[in-house]
């Protein structure tokens, strides 16, 4: 029974060959037929018909076999073999363990990629499955390049002398039937040449270095200098260090020990072995001549020298120098002494060397081109002429001296040390300062430059989300309360309603009264206990209940400027002060008077520049941080509100999911990784409800934040939780980088549920305060309270832990030295309210030049401004006030301060929005610019003002041009006559005649004639023209019917 097998030591070889086949197949293993015959066409390797070659038939043992072209879809096979004459039997079948593989073999690179035009260039091809196949060949163009050996990704091959001279010949490797050809080129350069040799001597031993000029020296890869004498070649290296240079260390001259002589000898051939350049193995023209080797003498009879300290070692011989040409030549000598080289002079016949500072026993060796010799050893003794009794009482005495200059100095050092260490922290603090300096006036100058286009571009096209009329009244009148009466129906009981209205509409009859209404708004003016916030609520419910009949609200607001300004001048004040401040109920008419009259040219025309500022700071201060608890932010126009020291933030895109909508698409916002998780939800609502008023938004105080982690994770993310950091008495609120939150990361808004995922076990926690500080810089109060909105820190009763965000509050006495970082070195942060201010620079100019300009982008110059300021002008010529500037401070106090700054304090008065802290303080600053503006009163400005004077110290001289310029063009424009104003207030009363329930302010007024009716009554019956018109019984009436007795 015939079997074959590949068992241990046989078989297949090689393994993988090109798919075009002429693979020389060998195949070993047992039983692999007796005669040729037999296999002739029985073998296949990986499907593909492989053909014997008859001369690599081993009988039983081997068979040789050439393989076929393989199709593309045939990729490996193992080999098999049927033995026999004719149909193949299975039982006559044998397969190989083994696999052939089908390749594709690349060539990719060559290198190097010149060579000598004369070959003998070992060229590496790199390339992939080169090494797969039987047979190898390379081509240089026309010509072999002869193959050397080979591996996976390379092969090699030596370079023949190019038939065509020098130039680029292509390059292509043929393994098999394969033919592997891409763009490689390799370039055949001339031969190199030697132009000059320096030195042209050596010694016999050689290893002296020879530097050799020429070109094309770096194309050869290994360059050797050779030197034949007696038949007997010798061989050294050479060093390219460039394409005319190489430095060679000259080969031995093989001269033996015998028959060295005391002359000079000169090789039979010199040269170079430069791959196969041939021109330069023997150089015709070299003079290179071989000199005696040093020798040297043994230091002494028995090898070994006593010499003491400091005594030079002279080493004798002869041949030291070499008498060269150009003089005695120079060799370079190596001496040492035990491991350490010494310093030498060398003579014809001598070395001298420098004894280093050595003691005992030591060899001596000398080194000089490829000769190593050591002449002996030297024994360096210890020579003292001091006994050992003196040595040990000079040692002793160096101690002593040296233990008291240590106690000296360790006196002298605890003395320094204070001034020392004082030293180096004030060179630090300076060192430091002057980073951070530098740091901020960059980072500002950047700021400035970049930040001006991105507000400017972003603000555009935005809606302005303006107040109804109603509601922007209300504010400005009753600042502070939401839900005023005057807004509501009369509430009394439903058997009094009858009388009650009765006695209203009598009341309402003598308000409208002129005499009644003065003699009353007088009266109250009098009494102690009638406050200012009495008087301004008195007057805005006047205003109320006269919304309808304007003209006559108007001629009472005259007859009440007129006497306030002969009191002003009565009492001998200073007439600047008047209007200045809200001490009369005629002052604070005024107020709602303009509030009335310029809602229409707030909405048509100076709303937008407000509405831009108010955009551009809320932007630009939510670019930086912003501490939540302290409400101070990195970018400022206050300096109250500035962050005085360096916050690392980085800025976040998040993927946001619109909660009224999940299938929308996502919408990108911008935040910072510091931010916390109250403010990451009001900068989503901001951006999710861009133009949508605040009043109608979604509470950030009624959502939780959701991040959603892909694969159905989603953590809730909190202001605090049980992740919260504590250290000591300090509890910091939970940031975005707290979490981990990546850039882009996907978030929602959820409604607030009672419990939430806590996002480290995954547990529900209770959350009784998720959002407890949530709402702590929103404003409640009353907005005419500004400047108290700075939030507190306050420690928790329970714990009494103190929260932070970003700074911890200085006030506190444990605030750790760092934290906001010493006052020196944090004035350094001002330099961020200048690039703050210079970014917001030309919303402040648009909003002043609005509001300073008489042609407002097509509105007209609003009469009622006009008619009180020509009204102010006959009471100044009726009182002969002259001067300017007082007419000019008279027309500030009543309209830009007066109306302006309210409102450029107060954005919330005619937009529906949400005015943080930071925004606040910065409206703060611009109010203040506007103020100065419209003074007459010179500012002199030094190195300790208010930052906020400071500021703007440049523009108000350009402020004040423009408003000296806007009341000079109001001046010269025609008066209004009293029928136009009359007409035009008329209209205006029309057009709000329904906002108020006139019989609910009557109500609120009266709550006064209550108060004081026996002071009214008899100021009525003191005065003659409301004696004439019985008002005085006619307020009792009104007391009668209103009265719960009547």
């Amino acid at each position: 029974m015939w079997k074959w097998s590949l068992s241990v030591g046989k078989e297949i070889k090689p393994l993988r060959g090109p798919r075009e086949g002429g693979t020389l197949v060998t195949i070993r293993g047992e039983n692999l037929g007796l005669d040729f015959r037999e296999i002739q066409d029985n073998v296949k390797v990986a499907q593909v018909d492989c053909t014997p070659i008859r001369e690599g038939y081993i009988p039983a043992e081997q068979i040789v076999c050439e393989m076929g072209k393989a199709e593309k879809s045939q990729y490996t096979g193992n080999a098999e073999v049927c033995v026999g004459v004719g149909e193949c039997r299975p039982e006559f079948m044998a397969k190989s363990s083994k696999n052939y593989y089908f390749v594709i073999p690349r060539i990719i690179n060559l290198k190097p990629s010149r060579g000598p035009v004369s070959g003998g260039t070992i060229v590496n091809i790199t390339g992939s499955h080169l090494d797969a196949g039987s047979n190898v060949s390379i081509m240089f163009k026309d010509q072999p390049c002869t193959y050397l050996r080979r591996g996976g990704q390379w092969l090699t091959c030596r370079t023949h002398a190019s038939l065509n001279g020098f130039g680029n010949v292509s390059v292509s490797v043929n393994i098999d039937r394969a033919h592997l050809q891409k763009d490689l080129r390799f370039e055949y350069v001339e031969d190199p040449t030697i132009t000059r040799i320096e030195p042209e001597w050596s010694i016999y031993s050689g290893y002296t270095p020879v530097t050799v000029t020429g070109t094309n020296l770096d194309i050869i890869q290994t360059p050797l200098i050779r030197a034949k004498y007696n038949n007997h070649e010798t061989l050294n290296l050479c060093q390219v260090l460039g394409p005319t240079t190489m430095l060679c260390q000259a080969p031995e001259l093989s001269i033996s020990l015998a028959r060295q002589q005391e002359v000079p000898e000169r090789p039979d051939e010199f040269g170079f072995k430069l791959d196969d350049v041939m021109a330069l193995m023997a150089l015709n023209n070299s003079n290179f001549i071989y000199y005696p080797n040093p020798e040297f003498e043994p230091l002494s009879v028995s090898g070994v020298l006593e010499l003491k300290p400091g005594s030079p070692i002279i080493l004798k011989g002869r041949n030291f120098l070499p008498p060269t040409n150009t003089g005695n030549g120079k060799l370079n000598y190596t001496v040492f002494i035990g491991e350490k080289p010494c310093m030498l002079t060398v003579s014809e016949t001598q070395l001298l060397c420098e004894s280093p500072n050595l003691t005992g026993r030591h060899k001596v060796l000398a080194r000089v081109g490829g000769i190593e010799f050591s002449p002996g050893v030297v024994h360096i003794m210890s020579d003292s002429p001091l006994s050992s009794t003196a040595i040990i009482g000079i040692a002793a005495a160096g101690a002593l001296l040296i233990l008291f200059i240590v106690v000296v100095l360790i006196a002298y050092k605890r003395k320094s040390r204070e001034s020392d260490l004082t030293l180096k922290r004030l060179q630090m603090q300076m060192d430091n300062l002057e980073s951070r300096v530098a740091l901020e006036c960059k980072e500002a100058f950047a700021e400035l430059q970049t930040d001006i286009h991105e507000l400017t571009s972003d603000l555009d096209g935005a809606g302005i989300p303006f107040l109804d009329y109603r509601t922007y009244t209300m504010r400005v009148l009753f600042p502070g309360i939401e839900e005023h009466p005057v807004l509501r129906d009369l509430e009394v009981p439903g058997y009094r309603q009858e009388q009650v209205e009765k006695g209203l509409k009598l009341f309402g009859q003598l308000i409208n009264n002129k005499v009644f209404l003065l003699c009353f708004i007088r009266t109250l003016e009098a009494q102690r206990g009638f406050s200012m916030r009495d008087r301004g609520n008195v007057a805005s419910l006047i205003m109320t209940v006269l919304q309808s009949k304007l003209e006559y609200a108007t001629d009472v607001l005259k007859h009440l400027l007129s006497d306030l300004i002969d009191r002003n001048l009565e009492s001998k004040n200073h007439p600047k002060l008047l209007l200045r401040r809200t001490e009369s109920v005629a002052e604070k008419m005024l107020t709602n008077w303009f509030t009335f009259l310029l809602y229409k040219f707030l909405k048509e025309c100076a709303g937008e520049p407000l509405f831009s500022l108010f955009c551009a700071i809320k932007q630009q201060m939510e670019k930086g941080p912003i501490d939540s608890i302290t409400g101070e932010a990195r970018y400022s126009l206050s300096e109250d509100k500035l962050i005085r020291q360096q916050i690392d933030y980085k800025t976040l895109v998040l993927n946001c999911i619109h909660p009224e909508n999940e299938k929308s698409p996502e919408i990108q916002v911008k935040a910072l990784n510091c931010d916390t998780i109250s403010q990451v939800k009001e900068k989503i609502l901001d951006a999710i409800y861009k133009n949508v008023p605040h009043s109608h938004r979604l509470k950030a105080s009624d959502m939780d934040l959701e991040w959603r982690q892909g694969r159905g994770q989603r953590v809730i993310l909190q202001d605090e939780d049980v992740t919260t950091k504590i250290e000591g008495d300090w509890k910091r609120l939970n940031m975005l980088f707290h979490y981990q939150v990546p850039d882009n990361a996907v978030m929602a808004l959820v409604p607030k549920q009672v419990t939430a995922y806590n996002s480290v076990n995954n547990s529900t926690v209770s959350r009784t305060s998720a959002s407890k500080y949530e709402n702590m810089i929103k404003y409640t109060g009353s907005p005419d309270s500004l400047r108290s909105r700075t939030p507190m820190i306050t420690p928790d009763l329970e714990s009494g832990v103190k929260v932070w965000h970003l700074v911890k509050n200085h006030e506190h006495g444990d605030q750790k030295e760092g934290d906001r970082g010493s006052k020196m070195v944090s004035e350094i942060y001002l330099t961020r309210l200048l690039a703050t201010k210079g970014t917001l620079q030309k919303f402040v100019d648009d909003l002043f030049e609005t509001i300073f300009s008489t042609a407002h982008r097509g509105s007209a110059l609003p009469l009622a401004i006009k008619y009180m300021f020509d009204f102010l002008d006959e009471q100044a010529d009726k009182h002969s006030i002259h001067d300017p500037h007082v007419r000019h401070t008279w027309k500030s106090n009543c309209l830009p301060l007066r109306f302006w700054v309210n409102v450029i304090k107060n954005p919330q008065f005619v937009f529906d929005i949400h005015k943080s802290s930071i925004t606040d303080a910065c409206l703060s600053v611009v109010a203040q610019t506007f103020m100065d503006s419209c003074s007459t009163s010179e500012h002199r400005l030094g190195k300790d003002s208010p930052s906020n004077k400071l500021l703007y110290a440049k523009d108000i001289p350009s402020y004040k041009s423009w408003v000296e310029r806007y009341y000079s063009d109001i001046g010269k424009m025609q008066a209004i006559s009293d029928q136009d104003m009359n007409a035009y207030l008329a209209e205006q009363s029309r057009m709000h005649v329904n906002e108020f329930n006139s019989m609910s302010s009557l109500s609120e007024i009266y709550s006064y004639v209550e108060k004081y009716t026996e002071e009214i009554v008899c100021s009525l019956e003191e005065d003659e023209a409301a004696r004439k018109q019985r008002l005085a019984f006619k307020l009792e009436q009104v007391v009668a019917f209103m009265s719960l007795e009547s």
